[in-house]
């Protein structure tokens, strides 16, 4: 069912990214400031959908499939613009593209194993993946506007963390991947 309240809040985490795209073209710190608010929702959004579909035994199909790719898109997006408006360092480029090949490999693992009828569950470390990076990438939007603490450099460290932990994570869905790959050849 799509109208559930789970749901509504993973189509609300699609709805925010073109609003928070939007204010990087706006000059000001209020801008930053807006970008850091709805990110920072939908990032709540993103644990509280998941608990209330649990907790109220809402889980759906459309939940299941929407809800990764509802972050995905927020989290790709988001680091794709802090790039392009020079709002990370050239060297945090890197962890920033690691985060996002790792989300499209994941992907590709997923669609892979669903087709062989195979769960992947999030581990505990990947939570603790996504956790830091929701909180790094706000600390990157607000950015200089936040003149009370020193937000780059802190967003950029919290992206590294995150990026270390999104290749041990990234390694180990491509282990359990393979094994499934491995066992289920492509008949000739």
């Amino acid at each position: 069912m799509v109208t559930s309240l789970p749901n509504l809040l993973t189509l609300s985490r699609i709805a925010v990214i073109p609003i928070v795209v939007g204010l990087f073209y706006v000059d000001g710190d209020g801008a930053r400031w807006a970008a850091w608010a709805l990110f920072s929702l939908a990032a709540i959004t993103d644990w509280f959908d998941g608990y209330v579909a649990r907790s109220m035994n809402l889980v759906s199909t459309f939940g299941r499939f929407l809800d990764p790719i509802a972050d995905k898109l927020l989290v790709v997006a988001v680091l794709f613009m802090l790039a392009a408006f020079d709002r990370i360092s050239q060297v945090s480029f890197l962890p920033a593209l690691v985060i996002v090949l790792r989300e499209i490999l994941v992907s590709g693992l997923r669609e892979f194993l669903a087709e062989v009828r195979v769960g992947m569950p999030v581990s505990r470390l990947a939570k603790w993946k996504t956790g830091i990076q929701m909180v790094a990438i706000p600390v990157l939007l607000v950015g200089d506007a936040a003149t009370f603490m020193p937000t780059r450099q802190i967003g950029e460290v919290g992206l590294w963390v995150a990026a270390i932990l999104t290749l041990i994570t990234g390694w180990d869905y491509l282990q359990s991947g393979m094994r499934h790959i491995r066992a289920n050849p492509v008949p000739k």
